[in-house]
């Protein structure tokens, strides 16, 4: 007696984990480069730690109204080339049916056996079929607005609050060198937990999150000590 295999994919995280990674990371980079670029030219701590959890706040709505939006943009789309799959089903059921055949035959499948394949598939789900094969749309893959907004606020909020915390708990003067260490090192960990909970190589993702994060930090506090002195 065969036993039931039974595959779990990385791919099937895809949804949430894009959102949470880009979350994070823009939580981090931003707020600890405001953060940096205000210590740059503030003379109280207090006015550094304002403009962090302003951030923070104004972040994390920022993050979660833009992708509501934007994933409700692909949901959109998404339903309606569902909806139209579904009418050319109805009136052009043997158009679709030749239609999935040379999807299967472009995929490898003789005329005969990709013919076979596309009537059992039809027979058993027609819109299943089409949606899949021909829309490249699946469970794992389908917009889901609320879960990425959510994912996103959440994440952004977690990643914006590791700067403040540094930063409430550094001296002004060092404020911009433990902000910029403490997030490049949070940036490593983000970019390599990433990695690892998709599958992929750790230490790659770690150094173009931690270049791209060190560049904002460091334009930041160039800017943030050029108006401070020019002020």
């Amino acid at each position: 007696m065969s036993r039931l295999h039974i595959e779990s994919h990385l791919i099937e995280r895809i949804g949430w984990l894009r959102a949470a990674v880009l979350g994070a990371n823009d939580g981090i980079i931003s707020t600890s480069s405001l953060v940096v670029g205000v210590a740059a030219a503030s003379t109280t701590s207090s006015e550094v730690i304002v403009a962090g959890v302003a951030g923070l706040v104004a972040g994390a709505t920022a993050m979660a109204a833009g992708e509501y939006v934007s994933v409700s943009s692909q949901a959109d789309t998404e339903a309606a080339d569902l909806a139209k799959e579904r009418r050319e089903l109805a009136e052009q059921p043997e158009a679709e049916l030749n239609e999935l055949t040379q999807i299967y035959v472009a995929r490898g499948l003789d005329t005969a056996l990709a013919r076979q394949v596309a009537e059992a598939l039809t027979a058993k789900d027609a819109f299943a079929a089409h949606a899949r094969d021909e829309l490249g749309l699946s469970e794992h893959v389908v917009a889901r607005p609320v879960q990425a907004a959510l994912t996103s606020a959440v994440t952004f909020a977690c990643g914006a609050a590791i700067p403040v915390v540094i930063a409430m708990l550094s001296p002004l003067a060092q404020m911009p060198w433990t902000v910029s260490g403490g997030s490049i090192v949070a940036l490593a960990v983000l970019g390599m937990a990433g990695a690892w909970t998709g599958g992929a190589g750790i230490f790659k993702p770690a150094l173009r999150i931690v270049f791209w994060g060190a560049i904002a930090m460091g334009t930041t506090a160039a800017i943030g000590r050029l108006i401070g002195h020019a002020v």
